[in-house]
């Protein structure tokens, strides 16, 4: 990866463009849950998403072995994919991109109003 890439995003669009020719070849059930997954670990994501393509790579890969082996995602995964994609990213609670934005704008709010009281 050259800096010209990582400025632009094209090493990562070429990435999530493999993940989504090896999540095609999948039986449908696991490629509904690779769906669910992508939408439950958005949200923890930095700015440009790149902390979680090692994560993405991971479930995936979990996904094609499993379907590999003939076990379902059920069997595999439960019923409750969002606590499984809270357990990739760091547990319950873990703080996504909006409350790290929420954090930065109360400490930028706390400053302006200390310079406004002094």
């Amino acid at each position: 990866m050259n800096f010209w890439e990582t400025v632009t995003g094209s090493d990562l669009t070429r990435e999530w463009k493999a993940f989504e020719a090896r999540a095609a070849v999948l039986p449908e059930a696991h490629r509904a849950a690779w769906e669910e997954i992508k939408g439950h670990l958005f949200p923890h994501g930095d700015f440009t998403g790149r902390n979680l393509m090692p994560i993405h790579d991971s479930a995936l890969g979990l996904l094609e072995e499993t379907a590999a082996d003939g076990l379902s995602v059920d069997e595999v995964l439960g019923d409750d994919i969002g606590g499984f994609c809270a357990a990739l990213v760091g547990g319950e609670g873990a703080r996504t991109y909006r409350d790290r934005w929420r954090e930065q704008l109360n400490r930028n709010v706390a400053r302006k109003l200390k310079r406004l009281e002094g």
